[in-house]
């Protein structure tokens, strides 16, 4: 995929997981730290970093229990290591993080 493609494709996914914060986790603090990156803080301060990385053409998440890589597979965004989707392992680490069970949802459209 071209640059163009990836940065296009990165932030209508970094959009997308902003809107499934706010519905989801009303309580926490959304910042945009500039272009690809996306900061939430928890109520308790813990902090989730969301951002993309062009040269791998990846969406990296760091987090207290360590650091995600997700490569887009052409329908979903997946772990490189154990081929979990974004969604769902960012459910999990949100949850873990932020000490209250959280599900994102993908907005269907």
């Amino acid at each position: 995929m071209t640059e163009t493609e990836f940065e296009r494709l990165t932030d209508r996914a970094l959009t997308a997981l902003e809107n499934a914060f706010e519905a989801s986790a009303p309580d926490a603090s959304l910042e945009r730290k500039g272009p690809g990156v996306l900061e939430v803080e928890f109520e308790n301060g813990a902090k989730l970093v969301i951002n993309r990385h062009a040269a791998a053409q990846e969406i990296w998440i760091a987090a207290k229990s360590g650091g995600f890589h997700f490569r887009y597979d052409g329908s979903a965004w997946r772990d490189t290591r154990d081929g979990s989707e974004l969604y769902g392992a960012l459910s999990r680490l949100a949850s873990a993080q932020s000490g209250s069970p959280l599900v994102l949802h993908r907005n269907p459209g």
